[in-house]
């Protein structure tokens, strides 16, 4: 065999080659194409979904839509089962494709995961008795109990009321532990934060009485403090005001609350 037969035989080898590769790119480019071009079944969004929906509150807000593989995006959903426990972190627009990467966990999402409507984060500042530091936990719930003095119209004389003002609080984030020794040395003026789930209405009847009662337990008598509520099985007394006479006339016999009205 001449060195001139050989190149060409060589040069003939590749050329097979190099079609071979080539029609096996055609094919996998055209099966590429046509699997591009297949449509999938989606979900979209039929309005707006704004930040910090609850993805168990999605489902209403989706329809089904079919598009072409091509068109999806990354992170597609085709049912809502795959939200259902998550918050949108990020807005989707009505006919857009819902994508979990818009979506996260309640606890990647913060505070503001756990809120929705008309409910706020509200922190407040107190005593380790007050916001039971050491003992409330975050996902706890409490009431608020409150007492204050009112100036009397006619005697002029303070009478002090005091009642359950709010009911069935989620604690969004509970106060620190206290410091250890605190106990021995008393830690009266440690003061700790607490931040509540409350709506705006509670919120504005906890600012009242924060801003009649204070912080902390005045010369006065005024007051506030949360009240750790049972895990399961929680019940409600009657709502009721207490005042000096509902508190010592409570339980006594009739003669007895003469003789204490005398």
């Amino acid at each position: 065999m001449t060195y001139r037969v050989r190149n060409v035989g060589i040069a003939v080898a590749l050329a097979a080659v190099a079609a071979l590769l080539t029609s096996f790119y055609v094919t996998n480019y055209k099966r590429h194409v046509q699997r591009g071009e297949k449509h999938v079944t989606v979900l979209v969004a039929k309005s707006d979904i704004p930040v910090g929906t609850a993805g168990s509150d999605v489902a209403g807000m989706l329809k089904p839509q079919e598009v072409p593989r091509r068109s999806v995006v990354p992170g597609a959903i085709s049912s809502p089962s795959e939200i259902e426990k998550q918050v949108a972190t990020q807005a989707t627009y009505a006919g857009e494709q819902v994508s979990t990467r818009r979506f996260s966990t309640v606890s990647e999402a913060g505070v503001a995961g756990q809120l929705k409507g008309a409910m706020r984060a509200y922190q407040v500042t107190g005593d380790r008795n007050q916001l039971l530091a050491g003992t409330l936990k975050d996902g706890d719930h409490v009431d608020l109990i409150a007492a204050t003095s009112l100036q009397g119209q006619n005697s002029g004389q303070a009478s002090t009321l005091s009642r359950v003002v709010l009911r069935d609080i989620k604690v969004l984030r509970a106060p620190e532990q206290p410091a250890p020794g605190s106990k021995l040395t008393g830690g009266v003026d440690q003061k700790f934060t607490a931040m509540l789930a409350v709506s705006d209405s509670q919120a504005q009847k906890y600012q009242w009485v924060l801003s009649t009662s204070g912080s902390n337990s005045s010369s006065t008598g005024d007051s506030w403090h949360l009240a750790l509520r049972p895990v399961v099985q929680s019940a409600d007394s009657p709502d009721h005001v207490d005042t000096f006479w509902t508190v010592f006339l409570d339980g006594l016999r009739p003669a007895q609350r003469r003789a204490v009205l005398r």
